[in-house]
């Protein structure tokens, strides 16, 4: 009776054999995905730029979640945009409603 898993690795789903730091690089689409959706309400000076960080990075590391990198990125420009639009109706280095 053999009460381990056998030590043969060639059994292996490719779940189990995918590298560690995808599942960063998803936390980090995720992430960058939820920064810039907040900083087209709020602090788009800071999330913005974050967001933009995250996204490039996961996207270079090779995510899983490639879309949501994407839109993370795209957001984060948003945000920046967004800021530059108020900042310039205003006349003033920052911006409020």
């Amino acid at each position: 009776m053999q009460l381990t898993a056998p030590a043969d690795r060639t059994t292996e789903s490719p779940r189990t054999t995918r590298r560690t730091g995808i599942h960063d690089t998803d936390g980090m689409a995720v992430a960058s995905f939820v920064l810039g959706l907040l900083g087209l309400l709020v602090l788009n000076v800071f999330l913005g730029p974050i967001a933009i960080a995250l996204a490039s990075i996961a996207l270079w590391r090779g995510t899983a979640r490639r879309g949501r990198a994407l839109l993370g990125l795209g957001l984060g420009v948003a945000d920046l945009l967004v800021l530059v639009a108020f900042m310039s109706a205003d006349n003033t280095l920052s911006w409020s409603l």
